[in-house]
């Protein structure tokens, strides 16, 4: 007898426009009903787009030039992307639910109470369902896209990267939700936060670098006998950051230069809401500042109201003087949002690399080679000639951060630098702030990881219900440990 299949996919050739190279070369994978199974990979391998092909989103909604001898797509399925906002179809909370309950035929007097325990079971908690969702924060906008895709009441649920935006206390919430629903429950998900959650998975599958299936089987033997092969693809694995060796940290500055950054009595309002307020900090050269706190504390608010993104009142001085205009402030500061998509604005990553280097008159040549030095420490150069939004999640992520620090400013913004990036990048990534740091750059940085805070920082900020409540001296493992 042939045995049932969840999702499946023969003999899978696939390949984006403009690209030389198939992503896949011939990949056959089949899930069974009720089956866990976890997809391991580098950035840019092709674990969201096979996700994609599995689920049918490519080519039914995606066009996406591919063959294949045979695609079993699931009768019911759920599907939560890396950015919740491309998946919303409603502007408010309760209207995108009821969105998915009309589609169910669920009767209206039905629905208030339906969607209710759906956003209870995703934790996320709002005095009122009927909120504007762009007033949500990225962490709170991926519960509800979670809550959307349970809605559905899913044979298989499809999860690219689910916790990739939430803090420690939400992706817990998150898992304890799909392990409370996964029995009876086929699960194919796209994760790299694996620590803690490798129980829940039965099956895990490694995608190498060209999109080649290099490992699949039972999630323990292949953390345990494949530890060197996902270290070389860059796979997080359980136990990774205590494999690195110890940071050993470039010392700072002289402490008697001005700070490059000061606030007092600084606040930062969306309307005539005040969503954050600092009574005074200071950031100096030197300083690698982790901004920590609950999804929707007001830490991403915090970098905008530095940048004048939105309206603010108080003091907030930058290099010593107080800048109102943002192309004013980012001769000083480089900013990088937490959405990297929104800051793009040319056609291929060298070009978005060297944008500003080309606003400033800067010459063709000494772009080519600076942009050159970044795309080889992001592991980018392979994608020079790529339009931005044809790469993936953490591979839009490194152009972001590469195109913002080109310039070379002394203070640096990052709003959750490391989400969707593999273990390699994110090394990478960390290893080449701290170069910066260490020649004089000021690092404030949003992260909901507290082993970068513990290897990397020198500071933590905490911010808690739309206040920075005090900031720690990290740099020594005693003060770390005080910290928590």
């Amino acid at each position: 007898m042939t045995q049932k299949i969840a999702a499946g996919v023969t003999n899978l050739k696939l390949k984006f426009a403009g690209e030389d190279a198939l992503l896949f070369k011939g990949v056959s994978l089949a899930f069974r009903p009720g089956e866990h199974a976890l997809l391991l990979g580098p950035s840019g391998c092709g674990k969201s787009t096979l996700l994609q092909v599995l689920s049918g989103l490519i080519p039914g909604s995606i066009e996406v030039p591919m063959i294949a001898d045979e695609v079993i797509v699931p009768e019911r399925w759920g599907y939560v992307f890396q950015d919740p906002d491309t998946q919303f179809c409603m502007p408010y909370v309760d209207e995108e639910l009821a969105f998915v309950l009309e589609n169910l035929q669920v009767p209206r007097e039905d629905m208030p109470a339906r969607i209710e325990r759906h956003l209870r079971q995703v934790g996320l908690s709002l005095p009122d369902s009927h909120v504007p969702i762009q007033t949500l924060s990225q962490g709170m906008k991926q519960r509800l896209a979670i809550a959307s895709a349970l809605a559905t009441e899913p044979e298989v649920l499809f999860l690219d990267e689910p916790t990739a935006l939430l803090d420690e206390e939400g992706t817990e919430q998150v898992w304890q939700t799909i392990r409370s629903l996964a029995d009876g429950m086929t699960l194919i998900v796209v994760e790299h936060k694996i620590e803690g959650i490798i129980d829940l998975f039965d099956r895990i599958v490694v995608i190498g670098p060209a999109g080649e299936v290099v490992a699949d089987g039972a999630a323990r033997e292949v953390i345990s006998l494949r530890k060197k092969e996902l270290d070389r693809y860059g796979v997080w694995y359980p136990g990774i950051w205590d494999d690195r060796p110890s940071l050993r940290r470039s010392p700072l500055p002289a402490p008697d230069v001005p700070p490059l950054l000061a606030m007092e009595r600084y606040r930062g309002l969306r309307g005539s809401v005040v969503v954050i307020e600092a009574e005074q900090a200071d950031v100096y050269p030197g300083d690698w500042i982790g901004i920590m706190g609950d999804n929707g504390a007001g830490k991403s608010s915090l970098l905008l109201a530095i940048m004048r993104l939105i309206k603010t009142e108080g003091v907030c001085e930058v290099a010593g003087r107080e800048l109102k205009k943002v192309e004013h402030l980012a001769e000083h500061a480089a900013f990088v949002f937490q959405n990297p998509e929104l800051q793009f604005v040319t056609h291929s990553v060298r070009d978005e690399i060297e944008y500003s280097l080309a606003v400033d008159g800067v010459p063709l040549e000494e772009r080519r080679a600076r942009s050159a030095d970044l795309m080889d420490a992001l592991q980018l150069l392979e994608s020079a000639d790529r339009h931005p939004y044809q790469l993936s999640m953490g591979q839009k992520r490194r152009l972001s951060v590469a195109s913002a620090i080109i310039r070379g400013q002394r203070l640096l913004l990052l709003d959750e630098p490391t989400f969707g990036l593999d273990a390699r990048n994110t090394f990478a990534m960390l290893d080449l702030l701290e170069r910066l740091r260490a020649e004089g750059m000021a690092i404030v940085m949003v992260t909901h990881d507290p082993r970068i805070v513990e290897r990397y920082c020198t500071k933590l900020w905490r911010v808690r219900e739309g206040r920075l409540t005090h900031a720690i001296d990290v740099s020594t493992p005693a003060n770390m440990a005080a910290s928590r």
